[in-house]
């Protein structure tokens, strides 16, 4: 059966001399990398933990991080990928809900980490992975590497658990999503026609490698025996330089992040040429966002990827060549892939027909294991082998999955129901708009009232009634925004880069009730 550790091995013994990573002025071919994995996994297994004990990351992107991600399961471990934007509560809730033991941490973390290894009763051990000193109450990956030698990889494989993965939180507090062996790779081979890797692609690790959003470009980049290229963290203008430097075929973006690179004054002049595939998922792409793009760098194929940490995360796909076609379907989310079954639900879970909206459910090989310690949510999500997604969606004609809003997100605005997306694309389609969010608020006439969060773009000015106006010429009346909020600072946004709509409905909800049917 397939594991996490095998998928090393195939590498190291198909390709030996070819390049694996590249991080800062360190270089590892795949016969290094794989030697370097198991001797850092023969150093694990010198805790005395039992298979399956939680190993947590909490790190920016380098190649240690990435070694890590498969050093763990080879020794027989779990691995707990940590979100690098959350405060010390909610890594501290995490390490406690997992049971965490391990910590492996870097210099961004250092004080976190020791607060973590303070506060948390079942943390034993912290193992630094950074590039200064090792600090002296933490074990030091370079010498557990140097001092071990290799050992074989675990039985562990298929089904059984190989890391729990958080939820990014936008609906709630987050949740350990428990995923197997078998998942993540089933996922990703879904995913790989859509990629048209090779062993000579370059994948770039820019998206935080704690999400599993990186997953999918990283797992395509080990099946094809092809180079990572590993930038500690997203800047739109050091991962434009990135590009041309390293000359990378492939890589993964959020839409927030492709958002600032073309809105960057290097978008138009940086060379793109090696670029062949830009995966973006995560969150909906603006449609004005998707054509700015397509303007700018028309050789670049762009490809959507949907789905969520529950099913390891692709559901869906939408090609280069839909994209290059345009129309109506570039709004989709594409098709299944090969090893994905969707079916859209009523409230009654009865199949809606084609064109009608409701909920996407989905199941195959890379759907979740459950919720970890959390049997009821595992219950409600996880139906017979179909995952619930919480998103609502139908299907045109062409099997085309088109996604409409989080469930949870939907306006109910005078028994009409507004999913928040539509009134975004309106928004954001008028020149001056560079950032737009949308919620429902209290409203004693409607129910719920529909409210957009606006970012200008620089030195820009335009009045509530000109959008507002802009908007009633796209969507009918009942979608149209009753009232606007200009903002300066960022919209909040998850380690994923999806705005964090519950922090913006807070202050309009305090003490009240909101429910969406």
């Amino acid at each position: 059966m397939v594991s996490l550790p095998a998928l090393i091995e195939r590498a190291a013994r198909l390709n030996p001399q070819g390049v694996a990573t590249q991080y800062l002025d360190r270089t590892l071919n795949w016969f290094e990398l794989n030697k370097t994995i198991s001797e850092f996994a023969a150093g694990l297994s010198k805790l005395s933990l039992e298979d399956e004990d939680r190993v947590a990351i909490l790190s920016l992107n380098s190649d240690r991080y990435y070694a890590s991600i498969f050093a763990i399961p080879w020794a027989g471990l779990c691995v707990v990928p940590l979100n690098s934007r959350w405060a010390l509560p909610e890594n501290e809730y995490a390490i406690n809900d997992s049971n965490t033991s391990v910590l492996i941490f870097d210099d961004a973390f250092s004080e976190q980490a020791k607060s973590l290894l303070d506060r948390c009763e079942n943390l034993q051990v912290a193992i630094y992975i950074g590039e200064n000193q090792c600090p002296a109450w933490a074990s030091c990956y370079q010498t557990m590497v140097s001092e071990n030698t290799s050992i074989a990889s675990s039985s562990r494989n298929g089904n059984d658990m190989v890391g729990i993965f958080y939820t990014g939180g936008t609906t709630g507090f987050p949740k350990g999503v428990m995923q197997s062996h078998l998942a993540l790779w089933a996922s990703a081979v879904g995913a790989l026609p859509y990629f048209e890797m090779d062993r000579d692609s370059v994948y770039l690790h820019v998206a935080p490698m704690f999400h599993m959003a990186d997953f999918a470009g990283g797992m395509a980049a080990v099946l094809f025996c092809a180079t990572n290229v590993i930038q500690q963290s997203f800047d739109p203008e050091k991962t434009l330089a990135k590009i041309t430097e390293s000359k990378v075929s492939h890589a993964l973006l959020v839409p927030a992040m492709i958002k600032m690179m073309i809105n960057h004054p290097n978008a138009s002049t940086t060379d793109l040429s090696s670029l062949q595939c830009l995966l973006y998922g995560g969150s909906p792409m603006p449609a004005a966002s998707l054509e700015l793009c397509l303007q700018l760098w028309p050789n670049v194929g762009l490809v959507q990827a949907y789905g969520q940490t529950e099913l390891a995360p692709i559901a869906t796909m939408l090609s280069a060549a839909d994209h290059r076609a345009g129309g109506n379907k570039l709004i989709s989310a594409g098709k299944p892939t090969s090893v994905s079954d969707i079916r859209i639900v009523n409230e009654t879970g009865s199949d809606c027909q084609t064109g009608t909206s409701g909920e996407v459910v989905v199941r195959g090989p890379h759907t979740m294991i459950g919720y970890l310690n959390k049997p009821e949510e595992t219950a409600s999500t996880l139906q017979d082998g179909w995952v619930f997604t919480g998103d609502a969606g139908y299907f045109d004609d062409d099997g085309y999955l088109y996604i409409v809003d989080r469930v949870k997100d939907m306006i109910v605005t005078g028994g009409e129901n507004v999913f928040t997306t539509e009134v975004e694309n309106a928004l954001i389609s008028h020149e001056l708009v560079q950032d737009v969010a949308v919620i429902g608020i209290p409203d004693e006439e409607w129910g719920e009232a529909i409210h957009a969060f606006i970012i200008l773009h620089e030195n820009k000015t335009v009045g509530e009634d000109e959008l507002i106006a802009h908007c009633r010429e796209l969507i009918a009346g009942y979608k149209v925004p009753k009232s606007i909020s200009f903002r300066t600072e960022p919209l909040p946004l998850s380690g994923a880069g999806k705005v964090l709509k519950t922090e913006l409905r807070k202050p309009f909800w305090e003490g009240q009730s909101r429910q969406v049917n």
